[in-house]
């Protein structure tokens, strides 16, 4: 006589460093909702989390997280890293530390530990060539993971960020969020790809591209996002159903 009960089938563990930003909130906020994913947090040091997060957090030194992921071994690895020009000191050598040294160390740690899969969120106009330092560290990064070893890369290259970001004041950009839903049907085609996005979509489509099996290289620009995060949702519902 066979069994009726249901499978049930163990979450997926995804890595997770850039905890603290808006995008590494997002993610914990939203795979905790679920029973989908359980993220696996690296962090240089203690953050306050989303109200009911269901997230594992290991705090170590960066010259540790190799072994870390070699421990929880995750099925895949997001990276939300990231610093501003203004907590960088203005000093370039320190932005590079963070957005391009530390990326790529983290990176190669994580195809040591056997991690297969790998998101990398980045920014759009990444181009290593790029005379915008932002933009040219973002673009070199990009070059520098795709050699690493994935078995997949996906990097995502949102636009305007839209969200809200805690203990983290960036005057600027809230005002161009305010701004956005009038300059963003203005832009012309060729810049497009500038336009927000919702940090919420970002982060429910790297969630989505994290257990995709297709090996390769992908870039996914606004829109990509925008129908991976469509999927991501719809296979979440299923699941809840």
């Amino acid at each position: 006589m066979s069994d009726p009960s249901p499978v049930v089938h163990a979450p997926t563990r995804i890595g997770l460093v850039g905890a603290t930003g808006l995008i590494g909130q997002r993610l914990i906020a939203i795979s905790s909702a679920g029973d989908e994913v359980r993220m696996v947090g690296i962090a240089r040091r203690e953050a306050p989390l989303p109200k009911g997060a269901r997230v594992e957090v290991f705090v170590a030194e960066p010259a540790k997280w190799g072994e870390v992921l070699e421990a929880v071994r995750p099925r895949a690895l997001i990276c939300a890293l990231g610093t501003t020009w203004k907590k960088a000191g203005r000093d370039e050598a320190a932005f590079r530390a963070v957005d391009h040294d530390l990326v790529i160390a983290t990176a190669k740690a994580a195809v040591a530990a056997g991690i297969p899969n790998m998101v990398l969120i980045t920014a759009a106009g990444s181009d290593p060539t790029a005379k915008n330092l932002y933009l040219r560290v973002k673009g070199e990064v990009e070059q520098a993971v795709s050699k690493v070893g994935f078995k997949r890369l996906d990097i995502l290259r949102p636009g305007l960020l839209r969200g809200e970001r805690k203990d983290d004041l960036r005057p600027l950009e809230a005002l161009a969020q305010f701004a956005s839903p009038v300059i963003d049907p203005l832009m012309p085609a060729k810049w497009e790809m500038f336009r927000s996005i919702d940090a919420d979509l970002v982060a429910e489509a790297a969630l989505g591209l994290c257990q995709r099996k297709a090996q390769g290289r992908f870039t996914h620009d606004n829109e990509a996002m925008k129908r991976a995060a469509r999927e991501w949702r719809a296979k979440a519902l299923h699941a809840a159903e």
